[in-house]
C-alpha cells in the first residue's frame, strides 16, 4: 500500500551546514549520494551510496556504501567524500561488513554509526579520517537492537532508542536517561525506522513516532507516522500535526 509522508517544513539541523556562506543539504536518490545548496542550487553527485550525513562546516559528507555480493548479500561500510574534492575514504578497517546511519559530532571530528558483529548490533565511534574505532555501546543477544544514533549537542553523549526506550548514553556506554516511549507518548511506539533529531540548543528532541490510531486515508497499511518534540527539562511533549495526519519520515534527517 502507498504511505504518504509529510515533511517538517522547518529549520535543517543534520542535513545542513554553514560553508562560504552557504547552506547545504546532503540527500540521498537512487542509491547515489548528492550535494546542493539549500534552495536546490548547485546540485551535484558525490558518489554512489545512500544514508548521507553532512558534516557541521558543509565540507564533508559521511555515508554508506553498498557492494553487492550476490543475489541476496551486500557489504556495507561507512565512508566520508570531501565535497570539494570528490575524494572518498571508505572504512574498511572497522570489524564489521555491515555498518549503518553515520552521524557528526557536533565538532565535525567523530561519527557515530552501527554495525553488526557477532550476530548482534553494536554502537561505534570513529575518527573523521577513519582511525580510532572502538565500540561504544555492546549488543547484546538478550536485548533489543539499540537504533537511530544520534549525537547530543554537547557532544559528550549520544542518543537512542530500541523501539520501547529512548535512551541518553554517555560516551562510555553508561545510560544517563532514559524514556518509556509508551508512558510518554500514550498509543505510541518507535520503529527501528524511526528517527530522532536534537534542537539546536539542545533541549529538545524530535521523534518519528508510529501512533496506534485510525487513520482516515484509504488504503493506509500499518501505524500513522507522526512527529512530537520532547522538551529535556520539562519532559512535556508537542505534536507537530494534528492527529490522524501522518507526519513523518524513514528516509531523510527531521528538521526543527
Amino acid at each position: 500500500m502507498k504511505k504518504i509522508f509529510v515533511l517538517a517544513l522547518i529549520l535543517i539541523i543534520s542535513t545542513v551546514a554553514a560553508f562560504a556562506g552557504d547552506r547545504r543539504i546532503a540527500f540521498e536518490r537512487r542509491d547515489a549520494v548528492y550535494v546542493a545548496n539549500l534552495d536546490g542550487t548547485a546540485e551535484k553527485k558525490n558518489a554512489d551510496g545512500i544514508f548521507p550525513a553532512i558534516s557541521p562546516d558543509g565540507t564533508r559528507v559521511a555515508f554508506n556504501t553498498v557492494e553487492k555480493t550476490s543475489d541476496t548479500t551486500y557489504i556495507r561500510h561507512i565512508a566520508v567524500t570531501d565535497i570539494a574534492t570528490g575524494k572518498t575514504t571508505v572504512f574498511k578497517d572497522v570489524p564489521s561488513d555491515n555498518s549503518y546511519y553515520p552521524t557528526w559530532s557536533p565538532d565535525g571530528k567523530r561519527i557515530l554509526f552501527t554495525l553488526r558483529q557477532n550476530e548482534v548490533w553494536d554502537l561505534g565511534l570513529i575518527n573523521a579520517d577513519g582511525t580510532d574505532f572502538r565500540v561504544l555501546k555492546k549488543g547484546d543477544p538478550n536485548e533489543v537492537t539499540r537504533y537511530s544514533p544520534v549525537w547530543a549537542r554537547d557532544g559528550q553523549s549520544v542518543l537512542c532508542q530500541d523501539m520501547t526506550n529512548i535512551y541518553r548514553l554517555g560516551l562510555d556506554g553508561v545510560v544517563l536517561a532514559q524514556w518509556k516511549i509508551e508512558k510518554i507518548i500514550p498509543n505510541g511506539d518507535m520503529s527501528g525506522d524511526g528517527r530522532i533529531d536534537i534542537s539546536p540548543d539542545g533541549k529538545r528532541l524530535l521523534l518519528g513516532i508510529d501512533m496506534g490510531e485510525e487513520s482516515n486515508r484509504k488504503d493506509w497499511d500499518g501505524p500513522l507516522p507522526a512527529l512530537w518534540t520532547f522538551d529535556l527539562d520539562s519532559q512535556l511533549l508537542r505534536r507537530s500535526f494534528s492527529a490522524g495526519m501522518a507526519a513523518g519520515s524513514t528516509a531523510t534527517t527531521f528538521f526543527f
